[in-house]
């Protein structure tokens, strides 16, 4: 039941979360903002515009949008919420979790590609060369959390930790994981989904040339992928509670990552682009240093 909660949560929550994100940017500045639900407005009519497409992409630019959204849902049902077992859950489950973000990525550099477009070629280089470095981090953070769980399914993993009082190694992980959910996200420091500058665009340049429904579809599971991630992190430092109580505190800590994420926006910039990878890369350290801990046995 509470697999079933969460994975319809996901589907209809998550763009709430982009939401409260801008709806902190924008009193952080004075403003007023735009709704809370305007994101829902948005999806709304994009997904009822006609659609228009370049002379020069193919059938991958039309179908990688949809291949994209689709992968991400596969992952929502691999990720546990409150302590309980996901939808999806068997031994080995967050190899395949790793694939299918890394497939949906994949989907939407070959889209960009397809356009034949030089400037959504550079993003999606360089979405390619942070990629690597957060998928490395976090396959290093899944396997401590195997090791000290003794599983290979991320709902045993969690349900572990669930039960365990808080220790360095959740704390070095729980880093790492907000390292990586600020990349994959294409939050700032990393990235600036509100910018328009050739220098400093890395996502957004890729999906210049989508319109209609498939930017909506875009948007929509950048959305999916912001809970999934917070989801994650959260999930780590879950306490033991009661049953009743852990669905509570699972959303609070949601929405408190989410506010957390906005405050970041709010007070800062986004990094230099030669300051990124020093950013990633200490993500990767802190998962390989807590990695060489687990093994020698010192957490």
């Amino acid at each position: 039941m509470i697999a079933i909660l969460h994975f319809f949560l996901a589907l209809f929550v998550s763009p709430l979360l982009f939401g409260i994100i801008n709806k902190i940017k924008a009193l952080f500045a004075g403003r007023k903002g735009p709704p809370i639900l305007q994101l829902y407005y948005t999806l709304f009519k994009l997904w009822q515009k006609s659609r228009v497409y370049s002379k020069t992409t193919t059938s991958i630019f039309q179908f990688a949008p949809f291949v994209s959204l689709t992968c991400v849902i596969c992952a929502t049902l691999i990720v546990p919420f409150a302590g309980q077992k996901a939808l999806l859950s068997f031994s080995g489950d967050l190899i395949l979790f790793i694939y299918l973000l890394a497939f949906s990525r994949f989907s939407i550099i070959l889209s960009a590609l397809d356009t034949g477009s030089s400037f959504e070629g550079m993003g999606a280089s360089r979405e390619v060369s942070f990629s690597i470095f957060t998928e490395i981090t976090l396959l290093l953070s899944f396997t401590v959390c195997a090791i000290k769980a003794q599983t290979l399914s991320l709902s045993g993993i969690y349900t572990y930790f669930s039960l365990q009082m808080l220790h360095p190694t959740l704390l070095l992980i729980g880093l790492a994981l907000i390292i990586v959910l600020l990349t994959e996200s294409c939050r700032i420091p990393i990235d600036d989904p509100n910018t328009h500058l050739e220098l400093t665009m890395i996502h957004e340049v890729m999906v210049l040339d989508h319109s209609s429904t498939e930017l909506g579809i875009i948007f929509y599971t950048a959305y999916l992928k912001l809970w999934l991630f917070i989801s994650l992190v959260t999930g780590l430092f879950l306490p033991t509670l009661s049953f009743f109580l852990k669905e509570f505190y699972s959303l609070g800590a949601i929405v408190l990552l989410t506010s957390i994420i906005g405050i970041i926006e709010s007070v800062m910039a986004r990094f230099r682009f030669i300051k990124i990878f020093d950013f990633i890369l200490t993500g990767l350290a802190l998962a390989f240093f807590a990695f060489v801990l687990q093994v020698v046995g010192i957490l």
